[in-house]
């Protein structure tokens, strides 16, 4: 039985916001995969990955694979793919139970790196007489992303087009380089004439593949607005590279509305 309360309702519709999870009637199942990450090359085409069962049921799964790029905004797009395959695509565990599913691909690496995603989809459980239907399952699909690398690999990016206006801060991050980055903290801060600091926030970023840019945004106050002559945007990757970009505040950036 699966029992809701306020902070679990606001958890699961965030969930399922983002595809992560489906509802279905039954209940809940508990799987992990390993690694979460799969990096093929033109030295490696296959590598597996480790599906476990630690709920006390029999889970079943079926795999797709995708073509992963993003648009202008970042924002994540899928396209069905046989560029990389999976097997089995459809398979069964039962409680404690491991599977291991090879991936591999025969495309050819190209001069900028190609990625995929493999969704791991778990399926309702098979009818059973007299099953009780009146609680909620929640049924998992987890994306294991697939990269397919270059053989000369270059980590390069940068922030770039920074608007400010109506006291709000817009811009990108950009990767100029030919394989994929993580902005594992974005850091925008705010600078008065006298070098002193107006405000200094923090957030997480995300992937960024290659050719592609991540778009984000910071509303300040006014004060923080009005009081701010430089802007200064860092990015800080996962693999300790750091994109800094400032820019001196437009005069017409502040809303006195606001």
């Amino acid at each position: 039985m699966f029992f809701f309360n306020k902070k679990s309702s606001i958890i699961l519709s965030l969930l399922l916001s983002m595809g992560l999870v489906i509802p279905e009637k039954a209940g809940a199942s508990n799987f992990r995969v390993s690694p979460i990450t799969v990096s093929l090359s033109s030295r490696v085409s296959s590598k597996v990955l480790t599906v476990h069962n630690d709920s006390n049921e029999t889970l079943r799964f079926q795999l797709h694979t995708y073509a992963w790029k993003q648009n202008a905004k970042g924002e994540m797009q899928l396209d069905a793919t046989q560029d990389v395959v999976a097997f089995p695509g459809l398979f069964a565990l039962k409680p404690g139970q491991n599977r291991i599913v090879r991936v591999g691909t025969l495309t050819p690496v190209s001069s900028i790196e190609k990625t995929y995603r493999i969704f791991i989809e778990e399926l309702p459980p098979e009818a059973k007489p007299n099953q009780q239907q009146n609680v909620v399952r929640i049924l998992t699909k987890l994306g294991i992303p697939i990269f397919l690398q270059p053989t000369k690999q270059v980590v390069e990016g940068g922030v770039e087009n920074i608007v400010v206006s109506k006291n709000q801060i817009n811009f990108q991050v950009t990767n100029r380089g030919n394989v994929h980055f993580i902005a594992q903290k974005l850091r925008i801060k705010g600078i008065d004439e006298s070098d002193k600091s107006v405000f200094d926030r923090q957030r997480n970023g995300w992937y960024v593949l290659a050719d592609s840019s991540q778009s984000y945004d910071l509303k300040m106050s006014q004060q923080e607005c009005s009081k701010t002559r430089t802007l200064v945007i860092e990015v800080k990757t996962t693999d300790n590279k750091m994109f800094t970009e400032k820019r001196e505040m437009p005069k017409d950036a502040c809303s006195a509305s606001n």
